[in-house]
């Protein structure tokens, strides 16, 4: 057994002012994720469709995609029953609470208005996206893991760890599982595609398959949602997590079909 780092989740006090590491790892996801974007098109996409300034005009647009995708997604997806009956606590985002695959909807929201408002192909946009968000998905696990929160199931492994607010037995620290799967590994496969001659579709396709995988194989090792109705019925053999990663993986399976038989070839990249 490892023992569970003592790390304040409260980054720094300034004054009555906390700023907390979760807090911290959006902002830094965020800007990774916009440096990455102007990186990824300036080097080895200078001609194409997406440009660096393009990159900094639908950086907000994808900012708010992302909160309130993400918290609407958790609201209509994990407990929909609670915050009919108590509205006010939707706003209540520092209590906890985000879903991922709302905050996704959100983000391909902000894209779609985007790129249409500008003339462009939806996918010529998401391709170029896509690996920077696994800058956010890296951040915002290592963020719960300093938190202590979203743990793993009780496990004997000899890395298992004593959370806070986990009881006294060991468990598996899913959430750096994620941050290295849905962090380091997806963002190195999709940005050697990006990187390569590759078509449309290709990359948002490998996107949605992969995190799919990544998520659907850790929510085996990741403590089930404490919500009532997500305990019973078919939650006793597969998560929310799990179903919702379903249609993420069907889509990138029909993405990576899509772009081998209609995907325009993407030019080669400058550094080639």
């Amino acid at each position: 057994m490892i023992a569970f780092p003592d790390i304040d989740p409260i980054a720094i006090r300034l004054g009555p002012v906390a700023v907390h590491w979760y807090g911290i790892a959006y902002v830094a996801g965020f800007f990774a994720g916009l440096h990455y974007l102007k990186y990824l098109c300036r080097k080895y996409y200078p001609n194409g469709p997406v440009t660096p300034q393009h990159a900094e005009d639908i950086f907000i647009w994808i900012i708010l995609g992302i909160v309130l995708g993400g918290r609407l997604g958790y609201v209509l997806f994990y407990n929909p029953s609670f915050f009919f009956e108590h509205p006010e606590a939707i706003i209540k985002t520092w209590q906890g609470g985000m879903s991922f695959h709302g905050g996704l909807i959100g983000v391909l929201t902000a894209i779609l208005i985007f790129t249409r408002k500008h003339g462009m192909h939806f996918f010529d946009f998401s391709d170029r996206v896509a690996p920077g968000i696994c800058f956010g998905l890296c951040f915002g696990r290592l963020a719960n893991f300093i938190n202590g929160e979203l743990f793993g199931r009780v496990t004997d492994v000899p890395w298992g760890m004593v959370f806070p607010h986990g009881g006294p037995l060991p468990r598996h620290p899913s959430q750096l599982y994620e941050a290295f799967l849905e962090g380091v590994i997806l963002f190195t496969v999709l940005h050697l595609i990006a990187i390569k001659r590759q078509r449309r579709f290709e990359v948002s396709g490998y996107f949605m398959l992969g995190y799919g995988l990544c998520r659907f194989v850790v929510e085996y090792f990741r403590q089930p949602d404490n919500i009532p109705h997500l305990q019973h019925g078919i939650f006793t053999v597969i998560t929310m997590g799990q179903i919702l990663c379903l249609p993420m993986m069907a889509i990138g399976l029909a993405l990576i079909y899509l772009s081998r038989r209609k995907g325009t070839p993407v030019e080669h990249p400058a550094a080639a």
